[in-house]
């Protein structure tokens, strides 16, 4: 830009005058010298970050909430006051509450972030949520270096090598725990964008308390949150199946739009019933559950499995070095490899199978702990409480069939996370109408057929009901 203008510039050390040829031609050449010599000292610097990384040091740790650095040893410790936002945080999100509802929890309790500011946003929650040192771990190398020229970074999605180190430090929470939160986590982000042609693009939502948490029991559909008679004194909040809203009736004969208030009265009702009448059927039931999971045969076979497949992995190893050794031959060799391969093939499946039916089982264990804990407080609600709900509720469903197979679309059912459900109907808990002080009674309404319509009232006067 400066030579377009016919501005030099003079480098007093090398003696290069940009306008001259001599001097351009010598600083192109100094210039690239000095882009390599650039690389080169990048370059070693990568292979000295990764030799740091193979031996598990931290590298380019920037803070962490629930951890402080220690410089001299460059290890993290427990911060006992920040770990508690931590495990608050986890345990309201197995609970059900989106990131969005959990923030603003955060802010109104007081709490701050790491660097001290007392605002929570999403993507913080988030961060938090997916972040493996809580659990004890230590993955490094999840960003790189573009180039040393723009120092531009980018997301690492295997463009270099990762490291994972496994019990690096102590662990905030459990393993179980954070495994439980990354299958949410996974849930909610499923094909957001993406969806079938006529089918509803699936999206998740925790802004209220009841989003996605409620079903219908005719068409199976997901029931939304709409605001009926907004604009009038008589506005009232009410959850719709969606396929009667966007489709036509046509579609949701049978479907009612239930007032908020009263899938929260109806929620109060039944846990309190549940931790009243019923709670010795409940304390047994789960007791049952807890009994079938500690007997289960099916875990015991695991260690067996490994065992197995480490037998079979010395066999194949037996068989070639007596292939090598020209003790056998070669379809000798073929058939005897492809039998124990496909034993071990058997077996690595089968391995798989009980290790996700582990991971399920101690996802349940932990489920029942906390609706054990919820049912043994002892404490009756006496209005509507979201922590309780989503920590006990699995969903909701509005609508479905009473017993003599007739709709009924006033019938909710809560499934608890237990598996227990509980029917009520929404008549029971039907709220008091605005206008309902301007109703009489059915003794005072008129009939123009009576004979006692005179007594009742008067066609001329103002109070004509």
């Amino acid at each position: 830009m400066l030579k377009e203008k016919g501005i030099a510039v003079f480098f007093e050390d090398e003696n290069i005058n940009t306008l001259t040829m001599d001097g351009e031609l010598l600083l192109v050449v100094l210039s690239s010298v000095a882009e390599q010599e650039v690389e080169n000292i990048s370059s070693n610097v990568k292979k000295g970050l990764k030799m740091k990384m193979q031996r598990g040091e931290l590298v380019g740790f920037q803070g962490c909430l629930g951890y402080d650095y220690h410089k001299d040893t460059k290890s993290i410790s427990v911060n006992e006051k920040e770990a508690e936002i931590v495990r608050y945080i986890f345990n309201r999100y197995i609970e059900g509450a989106g990131c969005t509802v959990i923030a603003n929890e955060l802010e109104n309790l007081g709490y701050k972030t790491k660097y001290g500011s007392s605002r929570w946003v999403q993507s913080t929650v988030i961060g938090i949520i997916k972040n493996e040192k809580y659990k004890g771990d230590l993955l490094l190398g999840k960003t790189f270096t573009v180039d040393p020229i723009s120092k531009r970074r980018l997301e690492n999605f295997g463009e270099e090598d990762k490291f994972y180190i496994r019990d690096h430090h102590e662990a905030i929470i459990s393993e179980e725990i954070f495994e439980e939160a990354q299958k949410i986590l996974a849930k909610r982000n499923v094909n957001r964008g993406v969806h079938q042609e006529g089918q509803k693009r699936n999206k998740f939502s925790r802004k209220y308390a009841f989003s996605c948490m409620i079903k219908c029991g005719f068409c199976g559909g997901t029931l939304s949150r709409r605001n009926w008679h907004s604009s009038s004194a008589y506005t009232k909040t009410i959850w719709h199946c969606v396929t009667a809203t966007k489709h036509g009736k046509k579609n949701g004969p049978h479907c009612k739009g239930i007032p908020e208030e009263v899938i929260e009265n109806a929620f109060v009702k039944s846990y309190q019933l549940l931790c009243s009448d019923q709670h010795e059927v409940v304390s047994e039931f789960l007791q049952k559950v807890e009994d079938i999971l500690k007997d289960d045969a099916s875990l015991k076979r695991l260690p067996k499995i490994e065992k197995e497949m480490t037998d079979l992995q010395r066999r194949k190893e037996k068989l070639l070095d007596l292939r090598l050794d020209n003790n056998i031959d070669r379809d000798i060799y073929d058939k005897k490899n492809q039998e124990l391969s496909e034993q071990l093939k058997k077996l690595q499946a089968e391995q798989l199978q009980l290790v996700e039916l582990s991971k399920n089982q101690e996802s349940t264990k932990t489920r029942i702990r906390e609706f054990r804990k919820n049912l043994n407080s002892g404490e009756l609600l006496e209005s509507f409480d979201r922590v309780v709900f989503e920590s006990v509720v699995e969903r909701i469903i509005i609508g479905g069939y009473n017993d003599e197979g007739v709709e009924d679309p006033l019938k909710i059912t809560f499934v608890y996370k237990t598996g227990i459900h509980s029917n009520l109907n929404a008549k029971d808990f039907k709220p008091k109408r605005k206008n309902a002080a301007a109703v009489h009674t059915d003794a005072e309404l008129c009939s123009y057929a009576s004979v006692e319509d005179n007594k009742l009232c008067l066609h001329s006067s103002s109070d004509t009901c």
